[in-house]
This record gives structure tokens, C-alpha cells and sequence, in this order.
């Protein structure tokens, strides 16, 4: 069964950066198109970045352009997500998923990772 595992959330002051990783088992990663979807506190689940199944294309939402990179490792099964230039509108549970085709309905989801940006 397909699992995937985030890693990297944590406690960062605004300005910082923090990288997330999200390592997929269970299944031939190259098959799916991959995305970071984030929900914060009273916020409805957001689609952050995604990146397709060869890694040439990738799509984020306007509020992290410019300050977010998702990237993909294919030989070790992983997409990352370098995210820099944080402020404390990003706080949210992130979370790592895969999907075949749609991206707002993923085939699978992790469990999440925490990410807090405070003084």
C-alpha cells in the first residue's frame, strides 16, 4: 500500500526558512503528480504546490510565488519543499500528496507536518 511519510516542520521565526520532505513507498513514484496542500488554524485545506509526474511542471498558489520551490527527486522517491522568506500566514499543518491526475482530489495523503512561524 501506498504510504507517504513528511519530515521537516518545525519552529521558525518570520523571515526564515524551512524545508519539507515527503518520502513515498509502496508504489512506482513516477506515476503520480505530487503537491503540498497546507490547512491553518480556521482556514479551509489549500492546494500550496504541485509539481507533475517528470518534474517540468509546476504550479503554487499567488501567495507563496516567488518565496516557495517544490521540487521532486524521482531515484529517491521524494518531493521537497523549500519554502523561504516565511511569515506567520503560513502556519498551517502541511501535508504531502499524490495523486495520478487531479490534483484536488489526491489519491493519497500523509499524515502532516507541522510548520509554526513565530518570534
Amino acid at each position: 500500500q501506498v504510504q507517504l511519510v513528511e519530515s521537516g516542520g518545525g519552529l521558525v521565526q518570520p523571515g526564515g526558512s524551512l524545508r519539507l520532505s515527503c518520502l513515498l513507498s509502496g508504489d512506482t513514484f513516477r506515476l503520480y503528480a505530487m503537491a503540498w496542500f497546507r490547512q491553518g488554524p480556521g482556514k479551509d485545506r489549500e492546494l500550496v504546490a504541485a509539481v507533475s509526474q517528470g518534474g517540468g511542471t509546476t504550479h503554487y498558489t499567488d501567495s507563496v510565488k516567488g518565496r516557495f520551490t517544490i521540487s521532486r527527486d524521482n531515484a529517491k522517491n521524494t518531493v521537497h519543499l523549500q519554502m523561504n522568506k516565511l511569515s506567520p500566514e503560513d502556519t498551517a499543518l502541511y501535508y504531502c500528496a499524490a495523486t495520478y491526475a487531479d490534483l484536488q482530489n489526491p489519491d493519497y495523503w500523509g499524515q502532516g507536518t507541522q510548520v509554526t512561524v513565530s518570534l
